[in-house]
């Protein structure tokens, strides 16, 4: 009689085992991006985006700048100097209270740095370059308020060949259409290298400023 209470004990352990599983790997949180030193992301510290490339051929880190026929808003592209860390930027994700970047996580990109032009420094997908051919990243986004009227200014950071990569491919609005592309770079005619929707990642490390 005992063993048989004791299998029927062990059974019913196996199906609610089985029941919890599925709902806590369902539930389980993306890894967390880590900076060149091990050290996890965060939401309150600043960081520069530098290209993880070979030394002499890549240029530096990310800034804003004038390019094309516009002035304002400010694009975001390449420093062309190999020894520069262009400007620190700042990631926060669509949920602001959880303190920590992950990846796969749609988040706003920001420079933790002043404009020339009266806008903000949060990143967005610019409206198609019918000359150029590109979408580009441009800046004056909206941070935060995730629905249909944000979706360009929301960006991802995806693990790419041991180190990283940004991609648009924003989940903020369920039934809202849109790209899925990688952040790679594009040099124009006058040799800026500019941030833009690519089928070559831009392949990227995190270092904090």
């Amino acid at each position: 009689m005992r063993a048989a209470v004791l299998l029927l004990f062990f059974l019913l352990s196996a199906l609610a085992a089985n029941q919890y599983l599925p709902r806590a790997a369902a539930a389980a949180s993306p890894d967390p991006v880590l900076d060149v030193n091990g050290k996890i992301l965060t939401t309150s510290t600043s960081y520069y985006i530098l290209p993880v490339l070979i030394r002499g051929r890549g240029g530096g880190g990310l800034k804003m700048a004038t390019t094309g026929r516009k002035t304002c808003p400010l694009d975001v592209v390449q420093d062309r100097y190999e020894a520069s860390k262009g400007l620190p930027l700042k990631f926060t994700p669509v949920n602001s209270k959880k303190g920590v970047i992950r990846v796969h996580t749609d988040l706003n990109i920001k420079f933790s740095a002043a404009s020339i032009c009266h806008q903000s420094t949060v990143w967005k997908l610019d409206s198609y370059d019918e000359w150029a051919k590109q979408w580009f990243v441009t800046t004056n986004g909206v941070e935060g308020n995730p629905g249909p009227e944000t979706t360009r200014n929301w960006f991802k950071i995806e693990k790419f060949q041991n180190n990283y990569k940004l991609v648009f491919c924003p989940t903020v609005c369920r039934h809202c259409k849109v790209m899925c592309k990688d952040v790679g770079i594009y040099t124009d005619a006058k040799g800026a290298r500019r941030l833009a929707l690519s089928n070559v990642p831009f392949k990227v490390m995190f270092k904090r400023a």
